[in-house]
């Protein structure tokens, strides 16, 4: 039997200002992946926080990791953004076999990331491999919310939302992303939207290391709606569908209406006139809106947008090394 290599994997955390759950998570990472499995390389992405990191937290003896990199954004550009420039720099600057993505503040857990990689190896072809969330822990509004949103996107998009950004991927797969400009609002909705093979496999989310989360329900609102938009011209076609139904269910029942008080006997009452008028209104907002869909789809055919690994770079202040194993 021939002996694998150990899987040269770079391992990508966003980071604002949660430096000691990023330090905590690094250490108990090592400790859970073996160096004959892989030899990991961190990349940290800075998202312009506040608070500097203190480089000693990671300065100490590793087993598994053979860097730590902190990459300085120039400005806050939130959790998705922040991984579409790590992974745009990721591809650019270094080699791997895979790319893993997670949360740094403990909720994505080291024995989550050696399910993955258990998964991953185990695969015989190249595929993406998400963690689908089994348990969540958060308030019952919290949970009503999600359920909501996730019917939301199931109607809008066609997709059920099972994941976040919790996975590991074929460093080829970068060769795609990072020219979709999908990826500049959502990454997990990027890789279904680039129809490259993925799969889930059942992860419970831990809790956090330390602190408490800084995102509230504005924040979790714009994060729904930046996966939905990667889907945007499906749900533009979707939209305009149901807009020209409801406008040819409204000019029906005009017509009838009509048909009914000229050409038939009945008793109509008053409100028959009213009830056209409010018909018309309808049908003439429902083609407004199908036409702006239409418009809408067709301007963004030709609209190429944000494309990170052209722009990545303009939001990257600097790269520190704060780990080198010697």
């Amino acid at each position: 039997m021939i002996e694998r290599p150990p899987l040269r994997l770079v391992v990508l955390m966003p980071v604002r200002d949660d430096w000691e759950s990023a330090a905590e998570l690094i250490r108990r990472l090592d400790r859970s992946v073996s160096p004959d499995v892989c030899n990991m390389e961190i990349y940290v992405v800075d998202d312009a926080s506040a608070q500097k990191y203190q480089a000693s937290r990671f300065q100490q003896s590793f087993a598994a990791i053979r860097a730590i990199r902190v990459l300085r954004l120039r400005r806050n550009l939130g959790h998705q953004r922040a991984i579409a420039v790590g992974l745009a720099h990721i591809q650019k600057h270094s080699t791997c076999d895979a790319v893993l993505v997670m949360d740094a503040d403990g909720e994505d857990t080291p024995e989550g990331v050696a399910a993955l990689l258990h998964a991953y190896v185990k695969t015989p072809e190249a595929k993406a491999i998400f963690a689908k969330r089994i348990r969540r822990s958060e308030s019952l509004l919290f949970r009503c919310s999600y359920h909501f949103y996730r019917g939301l996107h199931r109607v809008l998009t066609g997709i059920s939302v099972r994941v976040g950004n919790f996975s590991i991927l074929p460093s080829e797969y970068l060769n795609a992303l990072v020219v979709m400009s999908e990826l500049w609002n959502h990454y997990a909705a990027a890789v279904f939207r680039s129809k490259l093979p993925f799969t889930m496999i059942p992860i419970p989310r831990g809790a956090r290391i330390a602190g408490t989360s800084r995102s509230n329900f504005v924040d979790l609102v714009f994060h729904g709606l930046s996966a939905i938009s990667v889907f945007g011209d499906i749900v533009g076609v979707r939209l305009l569908i149901a807009s020209l139904v409801g406008s040819f269910l409204a000019g029906l029942g005009i017509v009838s209406l009509v048909i009914i008080r000229i050409f038939t006997n009945w008793a109509i009452s008053g409100w028959a006139a009213g009830a056209t008028a409010v018909l018309a209104i309808i049908m003439i907002q429902l083609i407004t809106i199908a036409t702006s869909f239409t418009f809408f789809i067709l301007s963004n055919r030709t609209n190429l947008g944000f494309v990170p690994l052209r722009d990545y770079s303009l939001f990257v202040e600097k790269l520190e090394d704060v780990y080198l194993l010697e």
